[in-house]
């Protein structure tokens, strides 16, 4: 790119540079692709996107709406972002008839703290709105490159919050791109009881100690046992205890069908 004019067979050949400069282009070269970079001063095109590149929008963080949910300022527009496939405890919101759940507090400050007024990159899956309008993304803290599972663990929010137990895996199809990294995620924070992993509400009870035969989903109203594949994915914020069979009837709880405790 940078070499001395050459002469062949009558020919001149001149450096890309000289020729751009010429004609007030900046010109810039991308090692990864091997590839010269020719365009407007301050404005040099991306490079050619490798095959497993990930394609991310820059956006600034205008505010934080709760753990999960935040607004941006993209292409001069106010866009309502929430993150895919996760989800955090809710905080409280009166006029919504919504009340707070545990650890709700602590997700939204933990988000607040670490995006509010900073510029993140949005990555799009297959699709880009839910119904309500609002963007769904994977929001990275440094622009990506390859989407490798150490680089999700290493730069994307929606990862962070899952292992640092702020939130929950929450897979809609057809938005599954790191379902599966997730899951791993969410398994790694349950088993170190990170955040909202780390303690469980128990049904309140005139009994005094003892260990919990049952498993209630305040959610669904069932109880289980200990070792049923459903008690155990049971959020903490929906887990109650219980000490027997005849106080989770008289709380209200039918039993899982599945292990039929």
């Amino acid at each position: 790119m940078d070499v001395a004019p050459v002469v062949r067979n009558g020919r001149t050949y001149l450096p890309a540079r000289f020729v751009a400069e010429a004609f007030g282009y900046e010109v810039g070269w991308d090692p990864g692709s091997q590839v010269v970079l020719v365009g407007p001063k301050g404005n040099l095109p991306e490079p050619p996107r490798a095959q497993n590149r990930v394609r991310v929008v820059p956006a600034i963080v205008t505010s934080v709406s709760d753990g999960d949910t935040v607004h941006v300022q993209l292409d001069g527009k106010d866009e309502k972002v929430r993150f895919t496939g996760v989800n955090c405890p809710e905080i409280a919101h009166p006029e919504l008839g919504i009340e707070e759940q545990p650890y709700g507090k602590e997700a939204a400050a933990y988000t607040r703290e670490r995006l509010s007024g900073k510029t993140v990159y949005l990555e799009f899956d297959v699709q880009e709105r839910d119904k309500y309008g609002r963007l769904l993304a994977y929001v990275w803290l440094e622009r990506p490159s390859s989407g490798s599972e150490e680089e999700v663990r290493a730069k994307m929010y929606n990862a962070r919050l899952l292992l640092g137990g702020y939130a929950q895996v929450m897979t809609v199809p057809p938005n599954v791109k790191y379902a599966d990294m997730f899951v791993k995620f969410q398994r790694e924070a349950r088993e170190k009881e990170k955040g909202l992993w780390s303690a469980a509400p128990v049904a309140p009870t005139g009994k005094t100690g003892g260990v919990a035969k049952y498993i209630g989903n305040s959610n669904s109203k069932k109880f289980h046992r200990p070792d049923c594949q459903w008690a155990q994915k049971i959020a903490p914020q929906n887990r109650v205890e219980f000490r027997s069979r005849e106080e989770a009837v008289k709380a209200g709880y039918v039993p899982c069908k599945v292990c039929r405790p």
